[in-house]
């Protein structure tokens, strides 16, 4: 087999883009509104190609025969190059000097632990940094390590290290001195984005059940400790803050019981975001590569945050998993005052089309709003609408699960513990709630 190594410095540098029609541009601002874009999941497989033998495609479908290969990429691989690079030409005509963009990680591919090194990690992320550099010369981006960010894969330390190191040096142009200091030692960091709102960019993959570095660990390179302090001190200086991470907190929304981190943390990291839900304005993570919100409860079960999860730009599913997810962006407004989320638009492509036309034509998927009938994305408007996906026949759940996979297949269902699993992880994001609720769902079924 030809060692993916052998394919990563050709690929990367030589790869050039197609000329691509911009994605439908929609309303100019509302008065008192701003917008953010958040692409995460990139999982780029310099190795993808049109291959005689649908064993030898790509790298990231493991063996998998790939029969429906085509130019923008197949579900059973991870991103060509031209389809990362199609959703950057579609994205950039519809930003605004003003707009800023979120990364939340992962750029390699999924691919066996030896086919990677330090080295081919570090390559792919510089790779992915420059070509959005390319695409977005004058927006500042926010990135977050994920846990394929790293070599091996998953296992991200507690102190500084070459990769740690190498995308500090890499992200420079975005981010400041501070910012990057505990980024190289840590993986994360905060940045004020402009007065009176800050990002805090956490690195979940320190409590992320995988990382065998970190499992006997209460507290991961003193993440939680200096988390609960950036947020205290944005209080005293009355600021609202954006979290953004790779792994999300909360349940996994596709299987039963399982959080996304370790339980202990993802109790711990619960407890902080209630104690401080008066200054933090969202949540924004990756990972699952699909598309899916939580609610944040108090322990009276008033709604304090909103939670969101991006749908991938990378296709890829395991030749078992029923369905998978069409790649996708999106832009998120929020009120300039006191920067709560108004709404979401969120764009996809149809891989299928995309493929037999041989043409990426990136369209609106959806904008929130419009698609449930809120007035915003304030805590009290999505609790709303997750109590209305407790009822028997509604549309409105049909529709998010739609949106989950983003419109991959609409004859696909979710009913019964499939439902159970979706709804219990949008409502409740601690153990003994979301038991609860799991427990309660022979009522609501």
């Amino acid at each position: 087999m030809l060692k993916l190594s052998c394919v990563v410095s050709f690929v990367l540098l030589s790869f050039g883009g197609v000329p691509l029609t911009a994605a439908p541009i929609g309303n100019k601002y509302l008065p008192g509104t701003g917008r953010f874009w958040h692409i995460t999941d990139l999982h780029l497989d310099p190795s993808y190609h049109l291959a005689p033998d649908p064993t030898k495609v790509c790298f990231s479908s493991k063996g998998t025969p790939v029969k429906d290969a085509g130019v923008f990429g197949d579900f059973l691989c991870d991103s060509p190059y031209r389809l990362i690079e199609s959703a950057f030409a579609h994205m950039a005509p519809l930003t605004w000097p003003q707009d800023f963009i979120i990364w939340t990680g992962d750029s390699p591919p999924h691919v066996p632990v030896g086919e990677l090194s330090t080295d081919m990690v570090i390559h792919v992320i510089g790779n992915m940094t420059q070509t959005i550099r390319q695409h977005f010369p004058n927006l500042t981006v926010y990135p977050a390590l994920g846990n394929h960010d790293y070599w091996p894969q998953d296992q991200l330390p507690t102190s500084t290290n070459d990769i740690y190191k190498a995308v500090a040096e890499f992200w420079k142009p975005w981010l400041q001195p501070n910012a990057l200091l505990t980024l190289s030692q840590g993986g994360f960091y905060s940045q004020l984005v402009k007065s009176g709102l800050r990002i805090i960019s956490l690195n979940t993959i320190l409590y992320y059940g995988p990382n065998k570095v970190t499992e006997n660990m209460t507290d991961p390179a003193g993440q939680f400790e200096w988390l609960e302090k950036t947020l205290e001190n944005s209080s005293r200086s009355q600021e609202k803050v954006y979290i953004i991470a790779h792994v999300p907190v909360g349940y996994l929304p596709f299987v039963r019981n399982i959080p996304a981190m370790r339980e202990i943390h993802n109790e711990r990291l619960v407890a902080i975001f209630r104690k401080y839900s008066y200054v933090i304005a969202g949540h924004f993570y990756g990972h699952t590569h699909r598309d899916s919100i939580m609610v944040l409860l108090d322990k009276q079960g008033k709604p304090v945050n909103s939670l969101f999860v991006s749908p991938a730009v990378t296709p890829i599913k395991s030749f078992w998993e029923p369905y998978s997810n069409n790649p996708g962006f999106r832009v998120y407004l929020y009120n300039a005052k006191d920067y709560s989320l108004l709404d979401i638009w969120q764009y996809y492509l149809n891989l299928t089309e995309a493929n037999e036309k041989q043409r990426s034509d990136w369209r609106l998927e959806y904008i929130m709003t419009k698609a449930f009938g809120l007035s915003d994305l304030q805590p009290q408007s999505l609790h709303q609408l997750g109590l209305s996906f407790l009822l028997p026949q509604t549309e409105a759940f049909n529709a998010y699960f739609s949106h989950y996979v983003v419109s991959y297949n609409t004859s696909i269902t979710c009913e019964g513990d499939c439902k159970v699993n979706q709804v219990c992880a949008v409502l409740h994001l601690d153990q003994p709630s979301y038991s609860r609720c799991v427990k309660e769902a022979e009522s609501w079924q």
